[in-house]
């Protein structure tokens, strides 16, 4: 049986106990992170939280070993590859992980890295004067030249696309042209608690996400209630507008006079009125000068509707009830008095 070194039975033991002492535990990608940035955020964790780097195959057995009083920890062995550490903390996954982000920053990138996003330089001037220096800018593929005693970049320039290898020169000048392409932090890839792992995709949620899904929901359920006619405190008054808009609207089709309705079927049998002396030539002064001001009142075809027109009276058509009363007594009283 080969030999286990001491210190590596008492690390295994140790990640163990902060495994099983905090509900919540984590593994996060810390590829790329300097020293002294790694100390900060640990930092930053005390008093709710531990953070422990070593080697992956450690973490693999004390992942398996606290697994047999946490089921589901092995959930997290997915995520130990690469350059990772584990966090256990008191923090539930969603927080843990908005910390984690906010620690996020912009670095220069390294020889051999694979790009993250297409490296793109813009076309314009950059920060350096006539020198060597535009040979260097030439050799990496820019279409530099100076203009104006400045050194400028002729037009816009992808230099590495997507998962492409930096090459070592494109990285010396990169952050001289103030491009900083790699994002540096630590990157939470899963965490686990009460016996279910989350992944990065369900924990990068939106600021406000479920908010927005609770709104949208309590919206299309009031809207379907009343659709169907539930009666619900918080329908029973739309569905009483909805049942007097509708009832409104038969009453006056059916033309089944109320003291509601009344005003619509004087405006109505007005309407109908003007409409039938038109079609038979009627000649009065006072139903020419009616059909001429309803001529006139009618909107072109080029014509902007107004709001009120949009938006029209539930209870009556164009005129207040009193008016079209009237109108409509005046109306028939010159056609048949």
């Amino acid at each position: 049986m080969a030999h286990v070194a001491a210190w590596k039975k008492d690390l295994v033991n140790k990640l163990v106990e902060g495994m099983l002492e905090y509900p919540v535990v984590a593994v996060v990608d810390v590829h790329g992170i300097a020293g002294q940035q790694i100390q900060g955020m640990r930092a930053q964790l005390r008093g709710h939280a531990y953070l422990k780097m070593t080697k992956n195959k450690l973490m693999f057995l004390a992942i398996q070993e606290a697994a047999k009083k946490k089921p589901g920890l092995e959930g997290l062995l997915d995520a130990v590859h690469g350059q990772c550490a584990l966090i256990a903390t008191d923090k539930d996954p969603f927080k843990l992980f908005k910390q984690l982000d906010a620690t996020m920053t912009a670095a220069p990138a390294k020889a051999g890295q694979d790009a993250p996003i297409d490296i793109v330089v813009p076309k314009g001037p950059t920060p350096f004067g006539p020198g060597p220096i535009i040979g260097e800018l030439q050799k990496i593929g820019l279409p530099a030249s100076i203009d104006a005693g400045k050194i400028v970049i002729k037009k816009e320039t992808t230099l590495v696309k997507q998962g492409e290898p930096i090459s070592g020169p494109v990285a010396v000048m990169l952050p001289k042209l103030g491009i900083l392409p790699m994002i540096v932090g630590m990157d939470l890839r899963a965490a686990y608690e009460d016996g279910v792992v989350y992944h990065r995709d369900v924990l990068a949620i939106p600021d406000g996400y479920y908010n927005g899904m609770f709104a949208a929901a309590i919206y299309n359920a009031r809207a379907l209630a009343i659709d169907i006619a539930y009666v619900t405190d918080q329908t029973i008054g739309a569905l009483v507008a909805k049942a007097y808009r509708e009832a409104m609207a038969l009453s006056v089709e059916a033309a089944i006079p109320t003291k509601d309705n009344i005003g619509a079927l004087m405006a109505r049998a007005d309407r109908q009125m003007l409409a039938i002396a038109s079609a038979a030539g009627y000649q009065d002064e006072r139903i020419t000068a009616r059909l001429n001001a309803a001529a006139a009142s009618v909107p072109t075809a080029t014509a902007e509707p107004s709001k009120a027109d949009e938006k029209g009276d539930e209870n009556s058509e164009e005129i207040s009830e009193q008016e079209a009363e009237d109108n409509a007594a005046s109306g028939m009283f010159s056609l048949f008095g």
